[in-house]
């Protein structure tokens, strides 16, 4: 069950980005993160911990990840300047390693022997079995049973590095389900557990520590952009589920006021309640697991359905910086349709060659509307969050259903 809440004019607090944030939590969570605070901003400013996680960025992850022009699909579009910074190029194939990473290291130096994680499209999950594996922890990750089918190479993967994958049949069999029985297990084992939480949602510290080890790509493309191009993009693109990928593309560059930001959430099959998961476009303020922010909720405030082609964005809530930045009008947020990904998945593969996770294709779609729109002297950058191996089957099986064809 969510509460619906307006969004108050107090001042900020702690863990709370304008009215949005905070920890809705159970009291047996509350040391759990009180901890987890306190290690994360000692560790921070460690200087052993930065080169540490450097060095897992480097070895690891295999970063930093490139910036890539798009020569031939800005030549069919006739205007901007298009770039993807590749993330899909990660290890594991998604940016989902750069928070994992992190958050491991927290736990060792914490003292916990295991992890858990929940999992839409299976690449956090992989990252947080790959994270597993490197520092020797125990790993449990929570995927509902749809999402096992659509996903069978990454429950696949997360087997063979050593993890369990635990499938969940509760509610609405999405994300947020996976989710809710990831919580439930850290409740009742905090005293050697971490969760590591796999977006910007969440009750504080979450959204600030996954925003913080995301924002390596923001960074990363800034000093890329200035070195290829002398100057920042006019716009950055990158698709919204819980906008991990989208904060942290935009944290780094959320003050310079000359680069427009967009985010892009999951239209699914239209703008009726229960066919999109589009919380920030569509939704309303109020409580999920453990925060305040935007999701999509019936009229007594009980949690809607969700659907997306992509199995990483069917999220019915989004993380609370997010919700401010819309608030703030700072960024602005659309929806993309299930059958536009599939479109734009299959126009970046023909056009460069690289093939988007369905989540990223989202994004894509939005920059191949925009982009034509813009001058030639303008540059738009998109995030390319992940790639599309995961999702080939799934796309053939829904073009076999229209009687279509690649």
């Amino acid at each position: 069950m969510t509460t619906k809440k307006r969004p108050s004019s107090a001042a900020p607090r702690e863990g709370y980005f304008g009215p949005y944030g905070g920890q809705f939590v159970p009291e047996t969570l509350m040391g759990a993160l009180a901890q987890l605070d306190r290690e994360y901003e000692a560790a921070m400013a460690d200087a052993a911990f930065r080169a540490e996680l450097d060095r897992c960025y480097r070895q690891i992850a295999g970063r930093p990840s490139e910036l890539y022009f798009c020569r031939r699909l800005t030549a069919q579009l006739g205007g901007a300047k298009i770039y993807l910074k590749r993330e899909d190029m990660n290890h594991t194939g998604a940016h989902k390693i750069n928070n994992t990473l992190g958050q491991a290291l927290l736990a060792v130096r914490m003292g916990k022997k295991r992890l858990i994680a929940e999992t839409g499209a299976g690449q956090h999950g992989v990252a947080t079995a790959t994270a597993a594996a490197v520092f020797g922890l125990d790993c449990d990750v929570y995927m509902v049973t749809e999402d096992i089918r659509r996903q069978a190479l990454n429950v696949f993967r997360m087997k063979l590095l050593g993890t369990r994958v635990v499938p969940v049949t509760t509610g609405q069999c999405t994300l947020k389900d996976a989710l809710n029985e990831a919580m439930r297990d850290w409740m009742g084992s905090v005293g050697h557990t971490h969760y590591v939480l796999g977006t910007v949602a969440g009750p504080h510290p979450f959204p600030k520590i996954v925003t913080e080890f995301q924002a390596v790509i923001g960074r990363e493309a800034r000093e890329q952009m200035l070195a290829a191009e002398g100057r920042l993009p006019d716009v950055l693109v990158a698709c919204v589920g819980g906008g991990s990928n989208a904060s942290g593309l935009f944290k780094p560059m959320i003050d310079d006021a000359s680069v427009a930001m967009v985010g892009v959430e999951a239209g699914g099959r239209g703008m009726k309640l229960g066919d999109h998961a589009a919380s920030l476009c569509a939704g309303s303020p109020g409580v999920l697991h453990g925060t305040l922010s935007y999701i999509l909720q019936d009229a007594d405030g009980q949690t809607a359905p969700v659907h997306s082609v992509s199995a990483g964005l069917d999220y019915p809530g989004v993380g609370p910086e997010h919700a401010y930045w819309k608030d703030s009008g700072r960024v602005r947020y659309t929806a993309c349709s299930d059958d536009d990904a599939i479109s734009a998945l299959m126009t970046l593969s023909r056009s460069e060659g690289i093939i988007p996770a369905l989540e990223s294709s989202h994004a894509v779609a939005e920059a191949l509307r925009l982009a034509p729109t813009l001058g030639k002297d303008k540059i738009l950058l998109i995030n390319l969050s992940g790639r599309g191996d995961k999702d080939c089957n799934e796309i053939a099986e829904i073009l076999r259903r229209r009687g279509e064809s690649v």
